[in-house]
């Protein structure tokens, strides 16, 4: 592969990949406990409760392939193993299967924990002048941070 030569140089890129890799195993922590959830959930809100799960997985699936193409466009290998991302994420594994709104809260404290690890990476991908880290992060937070307030309101 040839330098890469996109105007940050490569500590600065390091710098932000290595902050995206910690989005990117937050990121699909929270995919797999929203996929768990949605295929466990049971209850009174089972319907909708199933499908909104679905939706989140589903956008979290697309997430997932934008940050580590991100990190790749910066020159660094994406982690892409369960080792790798539990040893990154902030996001710890769920035992067994929660009641429903267990559920919802536990997925609301992921969303709420990836808006956190946006606001870390944002900070580094703006000192590197990253401006397209910076407009995929914001995304990603503007994202979870509706998200998690759409699911808080589920809890009353």
């Amino acid at each position: 592969m040839s330098a890469i030569d996109i105007g940050i140089d490569k500590e600065h890129r390091e710098a932000v990949a290595e902050g995206l890799k910690r989005l990117l195993a937050d990121s699909y922590t929270l995919y797999l406990q929203t996929h768990n959830f949605h295929w466990n959930v049971t209850g009174p809100k089972f319907r909708e409760l199933h499908l909104m799960f679905e939706e989140h997985y589903t956008e979290l699936a697309t997430a997932v392939d934008e940050i580590a193409e991100r990190i790749r466009t910066l020159g660094v290998h994406a982690p892409g193993t369960y080792k790798a991302f539990a040893e990154l994420s902030s996001i710890k594994e769920v035992d067994g299967v929660p009641a429903a709104e267990e559920m919802v809260g536990i997925l609301t404290r992921g969303h709420e924990t990836v808006v956190q690890t946006c606001r870390a990476v944002l900070k580094t991908a703006q000192e590197a002048d990253d401006e397209s880290s910076v407009a995929l992060i914001s995304d990603r937070m503007r994202i979870h941070e509706k998200t998690a307030w759409m699911l808080r309101a589920m809890l009353g």
